[in-house]
């Protein structure tokens, strides 16, 4: 009866360890995505970033050419 028992007990211990096997390879896949979607987080970061940059240098371009065309405007006599 004790070696029933016993065998009863190796059975959950090794079933138990079954799925500890299991969680632990869920984890590494998890870990492993978890990476992967910091890594694009940060490419988009860098990607955003750059993209301020060029809207700034579009403003800058914007600006210099609204003034451009306000002076034109008043050697042409267009606006009073």
């Amino acid at each position: 009866m004790t070696e029933n028992i016993e065998n009863l007990i190796l059975e959950h211990l090794r079933a138990l360890r079954a799925v500890m096997d299991r969680v632990g390879e869920c984890l590494n896949d998890l870990k492993a995505r978890v990476g992967q979607v910091e890594d694009h987080i940060a490419g988009m970061r860098r990607d955003l970033s750059t993209l301020h940059a060029d809207i700034a240098i579009t403003h800058k371009r914007l600006d210099g050419l609204e003034s451009r065309v306000e002076r034109i405007e008043k050697r042409l006599e267009l606006v009073g």
